[in-house]
């Protein structure tokens, strides 16, 4: 039998571990930094946000003046709090359950966001915004953030997986990067980069399963089902695990990503210093190269991930974060008609990319003169970025998330890598079969 619930507990918080990166930098410290948007505004409505995300307090900044040029009859100031990641979903948990002590506004994290679906939701649902504009946008972002055909969390970007390159290492390997179509290129492609550099095709991480769920989710597949069921151990994932150890193992193209997993400092070391000639990671993650990788600038260049098959999908879109009313407000309506105007319209969407650098949910803006404007990150990978993300925007997939999934990447992360790509102790049919098994397990 299941048991009880996942939700926080007044009596006992469960920390769920991050297993979908948010494609920002968080807030850590343990003390809270609390700013006023707007609060120089007279007669403003004050509304409460709350973020684990330090970058976030950025867009806001700039979305507050602009709804209050726009809406001088109904002024806004934002009192904004950003809080360590565990606390303030734990905190916000807990607030929407005793039902006092919520902000007006929040970020959910899509990892946690099944915590705030189970039973009633205690937040609005947005479906009077986000029905006249769906179809602008990448519509498996709003699916994530849903339940009976309500949408309570408004996204913050695709995340969609791509390829980056290091065409140096590529041209120097005598590989046509814009020839590589599927999987099989991608390795005959690696052997290549190796027999004539110094460097690997990839890195295989260890501590983090976000490549190997954006390749089985290319195929259709996941850890669950659409009704919550666990399909961990399935011939695609099987097939798809077996891939990674052969790039490591096998074919001998790639190697264990150093620190285990491409956030850690070593593997920014080691690929800034052309250690390795593709990675594959959601478009987020450019801002990490600028941060930590400054020597690849000029180098790196963004392509669709390989297919499986030829016309198979080439990317999937991995991580989230969703902004949510909560049924708290005593402003509901400003509150929905601010988080609209903020998150949903076309200059909401082209500042979600010239602020944070993030791949705008709303595609029909990915053309306009405004995105393609020269900044940091063209200067970084080149002119080409978005027509890289109107080829695959069809091609992005949504990922099942339940409050089991952080269970899901613990197994993976410390136990199925470890004993099939690093060790060899077990083949990827014996590991997933046995992470199902425990999961199950626990779930009892």
């Amino acid at each position: 039998m299941r048991k009880a619930s996942t939700l926080v507990s007044l009596l006992g918080l469960m920390a769920l571990v991050l297993v979908a990166c948010s494609g920002d930098k968080q807030s850590t410290g343990e003390a809270q930094e609390l700013e006023v948007i707007g609060g120089d505004v007279e007669n403003a409505t004050e509304l409460k946000y709350w973020t684990f995300v330090e970058l976030h307090m950025d867009f806001f900044k700039d979305a507050v003046p602009r709804w209050n040029k726009a809406h001088p009859d109904k002024p806004i100031k934002l009192v904004a709090e950003t809080y360590p990641y565990d606390q303030m979903h734990n905190n916000l948990l807990l607030a929407l359950q005793s039902g006092t002590g919520a902000p007006d506004i929040a970020d959910i994290e899509i990892s946690r966001f099944p915590n705030y679906l189970q039973g009633e939701p205690q937040m609005l649902p947005m479906n009077e915004y986000v029905d006249p504009v769906k179809d602008k946008f990448v519509t498996s972002r709003f699916d994530i953030y849903a339940k009976d055909g309500k949408y309570y969390g408004l996204p913050t970007h695709v995340g969609a997986s791509v390829m980056y390159y290091n065409k140096d290492i590529m041209d120097k390997a005598g590989v046509d990067i814009n020839s590589i179509k599927t999987w099989d290129d991608f390795n005959e492609a690696g052997k290549k980069v190796v027999e004539n550099t110094d460097a690997v095709m990839t890195t295989i991480d260890t501590d983090d399963y976000l490549n190997l769920w954006s390749m089985i989710s290319q195929q259709g597949s996941d850890f669950f089902n659409e009704n919550g069921e666990l399909t961990v151990n399935n011939e695609t994932n099987v097939k798809t695990l077996k891939f990674l150890n052969d790039q490591v193992n096998k074919h001998k193209i790639a190697k264990l990503t150093p620190g285990g997993e491409k956030h850690a400092e070593e593997f920014y070391a080691f690929m800034n210093e052309g250690g390795a000639a593709a990675i594959n990671m959601p478009m987020w993650y450019m801002g990490r190269f600028l941060d930590y990788m400054p020597d690849l600038k000029g180098k790196m260049v963004i392509r669709p991930m390989p297919a499986w098959e030829e016309g198979g999908y080439r990317s999937a879109g991995m991580g989230g974060t969703g902004t949510v009313i909560t049924n708290q407000t005593e402003h509901a309506e400003l509150a929905k008609e601010f988080l609209a105007f903020a998150k949903l319209t076309k200059e909401a969407n082209i500042q979600l990319w010239k602020v944070l650098g993030f791949d705008p949910p709303r595609w029909d803006v990915w053309g306009s003169e405004a995105i393609r404007e020269n900044n940091k990150y063209y200067q970084y990978f080149g002119k080409d970025i978005f027509d890289t993300l109107v080829e695959i925007k069809d091609e992005i997939n949504a990922v099942n998330i339940t409050p089991n999934t952080p269970d899901v990447a613990t197994e993976f992360n410390t136990n199925v890598f470890n004993s099939v790509i690093r060790q060899q102790s077990q083949t990827p049919e014996e590991a997933l079969k046995q992470a199902e098994e425990t999961l199950k397990a626990n779930k009892e």
